[in-house]
């Protein structure tokens, strides 16, 4: 992972000492290796090493007192001539003043604390600027050079999006693998509204939904205009959620993930961690009302009765995306039905986009044990059911370095592209599921690279030299966690669409309240 100490690049002005103000005379500037703040803080030190104010100094050397300040500031930078004048004035030689480090601990903090108000990262906190003077102790100087360069560290490590998305994956698939994908808490809270609503079993409606959000206090509303940035938006203040009218494969679990903020009371996330955590939670609770435990476990339980667990079947009784049917089994298997379980979604140039184990099979992961990112073997079920039909069900015996697993997946095509969703289990567990009676069988052998990440020998032979593919970049894999708090979201365009909903709202009422005619 990149280092988050605070690499600040020397601040050099055009602007040159020149002129008749400052009585320069010919001569060449400091040049591109001089840092004009170090150059100038070891002037004011032997300034006033030789008691000497910035008026008498610049008396001797033909510069103003404002001249020679700028100069101590690092804010012009001198030409050689007129620091060999300063350099006679104040009984030194010129190295002196060109080289070395800041000559005390106070200059040294002081030119830290120069250089990083002049860069970049500092004008984008947007706080001001404080002036060093006498006046302020070494100590305070000291934890505001500190206290700034904590911070950038934290951005550039929040900025370094793929190595720092790709830890944070990997810590919240741990905590999802030790609790077995199974959170109690979500769990009650989504039973809760679905007992308060009054839903006695069978698909959760869309008007189910309205009513769950009334029940708390807010009111959905669909609108053409929702910004793009975002999936929803919701109006704290006046308890709204704005949705889309089109686009979302279902909008009741987009309504209940905007609503899942507010449920399971979450502040805004503080990093990209918890922005993760959060989103996987809200969709742990989306799928936990559409499909209830209370019902949905005994359905699952009849099903391992009969050795007959199928997730379509748990798609259709709920109405739900085979996706959140993948999800919810995950949820339920281990608790319910004592089966350990995986899943993946994955991209049909075999990229995982999610993944859960725990089962013991083995995913390809990168040095931080992240998933997320890395491409599936060609040989696994997630990767040749894009060989099939859209929608078809697909089922596969994979034989690999950890055993035998069987995994069932559906390849379907997204507003995004192509994704398969696929959950498995091991071997000794494949009696429960539908399917199991498959001929399909692959063998991988991965990461052995010899297994399908590295060309046969002969066409690499064949082709070597003769090709140069050019690379798609994934944008949202160089997206940085901007200074606002939700990744990726334009801040200006979703409170300027908040206003102008609200503004229009009053517009109407205000237009009701007018006496007719």
């Amino acid at each position: 992972m990149p280092s988050s100490h605070l690499r600040v690049l020397p601040f050099r002005p055009s602007v040159r000492l020149e002129g008749a103000d400052d009585g320069a005379a010919g001569g060449h500037g400091v040049g591109a290796g001089t840092d004009p703040v170090s150059v100038g803080r070891r002037v004011r030190h032997h300034r006033r090493v030789a008691d000497l104010t910035l008026a008498e100094l610049g008396a001797r050397v033909g510069l103003s007192a404002s001249a020679l300040s700028l100069l101590e500031n690092g804010r012009r930078e001198a030409r050689v001539s007129v620091l060999g004048d300063l350099a006679r004035a104040l009984d030194l030689d010129l190295g002196e003043l060109l080289s070395g480090g800041p000559p005390t601990r106070r200059s040294a903090l002081e030119v830290r604390w120069e250089r990083a108000q002049r860069s970049e990262g500092f004008q984008t906190l947007g706080i001001p600027q404080v002036r060093v003077g006498a006046a302020l102790p070494d100590d305070a100087l000291e934890a505001l050079v500190g206290l700034y360069e904590s911070v950038v560290g934290l951005q550039q490590q929040r900025a370094a999006t793929p190595e720092f998305a790709r830890i944070a994956n990997a810590e919240l698939r741990r905590r999802m693998r030790e609790a077995d994908n199974y959170f109690p808490e979500i769990e009650g809270r989504a039973a809760e509204l679905v007992r308060a609503i009054g839903h006695e079993g069978g698909v959760v409606s869309k008007a189910d939904v309205n009513r769950i959000a009334e029940h708390i206090g807010f009111e959905l509303r669909l609108v053409p205009d929702v910004p793009a940035s975002t999936r929803s938006v919701t109006d704290l203040e006046h308890h709204r959620v704005y949705l889309p009218e089109r686009g979302s494969h279902d909008a009741r679990a987009a309504a209940l993930q905007a609503l899942g903020h507010v449920v399971l009371e979450h502040e805004p996330p503080r990093d990209y961690a918890e922005f993760l955590a959060q989103r996987v939670e809200i969709n742990y609770f989306a799928a936990a009302v559409l499909v209830p435990e209370a019902s949905a476990a005994p359905f699952l339980q009849q099903a391992r009765a009969v050795k007959d667990i199928a997730l379509e079947d748990l798609r259709d009784e709920y109405a739900v995306s085979y996706e959140t049917a993948a999800h919810r089994f995950c949820n339920l298997a281990t608790r319910h039905l004592d089966l350990p379980v995986h899943f993946m979604r994955t991209s049909a140039d075999g990229v995982i986009y999610k993944a859960y184990e725990n089962d013991g099979v083995r995913f390809p992961m990168d040095g931080t044990g992240a998933i997320e990112g890395a491409r599936v073997c060609r040989a696994w079920t997630a990767r040749v059911v894009f060989e099939r039909p859209n929608g078809e069900i697909y089922a596969q015996y994979t034989d690999t370095g950890r055993g035998t697993f069987w995994c069932t997946a559906v390849a379907e095509q997204t507003p995004q592209g192509r994704f398969s969703v696929s959950v498995g289990v091991p071997f000794d567990q494949v009696r429960w599921m539908r399917g199991r009676d498959t001929r399909e069988r692959r063998t991988s052998r991965c990461p052995d690279p010899r297994c399908c990440t590295r060309p046969p020998a002969a066409l690499a032979r064949e082709w070597d030299g003769k090709v140069w593919p050019s690379a798609r970049a994934h944008s949202h894999l160089l997206a940085v966690l901007p200074p606002g708090v939700f990744p990726g979201v334009d801040d200006t365009e979703v409170l300027r669409f908040v206003a102008t909903q609200e503004a229009a709202g009053n517009a109407i009422r205000d237009g009701a309240a007018q006496p007719h005619a």
